[in-house]
């Protein structure tokens, strides 16, 4: 199948982006937040479709699994996206030369934005809105494990921009064949930038097979080092949290770290998580604090393999360190650089921390599961970057535009 007339048809609707007003852009966006919520049923019934396709201990069940209550917030996430100021046009700098040219720093779009992702029907939605914010327009490969329920939000978009009379090209959903996504990958000159969502193989695979430059988003094993000087009472919280909230997600904890001066309260700061049903790789030390108290058949002794793996499930590893120095270097070998946090009340502990982690988050007496970009007030977000190019962390709005140079002059040449 040749899949140029898809690309072909995102490019030029790319280029009649721009003149759609800001206005425009809003009563668009507002319409589709009432859509998908006038349209709760049709998209659930799809989504029934779906999940009959998916074993329900697979990890990826929770991501696809759509419920009333989730619809409504990918609407108010949408709502969200209408109340943010909008950065196209943005002066980002602004000088007169000697020569009298005046070159101004302008916010513009990135143009048309590819995005490949997994079992994440909420994607759909959550990268059309902030594209379209941003005058970009989004080409989308989901997966084939969420084909129906993608089709169905989609549907809703395009009969919004249709009410609008807008070019539906704005949005293209590919194919959920395999095919599509190796045409996506060789879109060289349609597509400008390419976003992967989903697992690190997912990943990976774009990263190393595409000829359109990649923002790479998404695996995170995440770590809470419990310090020294941590409050017990934060920790229990904190971790429970961090853990339980939403095990399927990339800001879900992987590993907790405890100083081994604080080990005599391990069975304390773990024991809500037995309560959550949560299985528990520890490692030596650690296990035979462990062995006394937590639930026999949700205690394993920890394997190497077991730290540096991102869940997405009720498992989680724990491991006894010496000391901050300790915790700092196990994190920068295991951790994907996405989200890290420390409970400590020590001030010179947390200042080492919060500097010295390479992450995109890094936290202090909170829960990692506030990496997110509506929790960052960015409305949606495209993705967590965890590279250093262009984007790192939440992507919003701003991440979705790049900017161009604009001068002004009156006759100048250059000797």
């Amino acid at each position: 199948m040749n899949y140029n007339p898809y690309f072909e048809k995102a490019q030029q609707a790319s280029r009649t982006m721009i003149s759609l007003s800001k206005d425009t852009i809003n009563n668009v966006l507002a319409d589709l937040a009432y859509a998908l919520v006038r349209h709760t049923a049709e998209i659930l019934a799809e989504n029934v479709k779906d999940l009959a396709k998916m074993p329900i201990e697979d990890p990826k069940y929770d991501r696809l699994k759509l419920t009333e209550q989730r619809i409504a917030d990918i609407a108010n996430d949408v709502k969200n996206v209408v109340n943010l100021a909008n950065p196209l046009g943005e002066i980002l700098s602004d000088r007169i030369l000697e020569n009298k040219l005046q070159i101004q720093k302008v916010r513009v779009p990135l143009g048309v934005v590819g995005v490949i992702y997994e079992a994440r029907p909420n994607v759909t939605a959550d990268v059309f809105s902030l594209c379209f914010k941003t005058g970009n327009v989004a080409v989308l490969k989901g997966g084939s494990d969420a084909e129906f329920s993608n089709l169905a939000i989609t549907k809703v978009i395009q009969e919004v921009l249709q009410l609008h009379k807008i070019n539906p090209n704005v949005l293209t959903l590919l194919p959920a064949e395999r095919a599509a996504t190796e045409a996506l990958l060789n879109a060289r000159g349609f597509v400008d930038v390419l976003i992967p969502r989903g697992s690190q193989s997912l990943i990976n695979y774009v990263r190393e097979n595409s000829k359109i430059p990649v923002i790479e988003t998404g695996a995170g094993i995440v770590h809470t080092y419990f310090d020294q000087s941590g409050d017990l009472e934060k920790g229990k919280s904190i971790i429970f949290n961090a853990k339980t909230r939403r095990v399927s997600v990339c800001n879900s904890l992987d590993c907790v770290l405890i100083n081994q001066n604080r080990l005599t309260d391990l069975a304390q700061l773990l024991s809500p998580l037995a309560d959550g049903n949560v299985e528990l790789f520890a490692d030596e030390k650690s296990f035979e604090v462990l062995k006394f108290s937590y639930p026999e058949i949700l205690l394993n002794q920890a394997r190497e393999e077991h730290f540096g793996t991102e869940f997405l499930s009720l498992k989680m590893a724990v491991k006894v360190v010496q000391d901050l120095d300790e915790a700092l270097n196990h994190i920068a070998n295991y951790s994907s650089k996405h989200s890290e946090a420390i409970i400590s009340e020590d001030a010179d502990s947390i200042a080492r921390f919060l500097n010295e982690v390479d992450a995109a988050a890094v936290y202090a007496n909170a829960s990692t599961g506030f990496t997110d970009g509506a929790q960052f007030g960015l409305g949606a977000e495209i993705g967590i970057s965890t590279q250093k190019l262009h984007a790192r962390g939440p992507m919003g709005l701003e991440e979705l535009t790049s900017y161009k140079w604009v001068v002004r002059g009156d006759g100048q040449v250059r000797k």
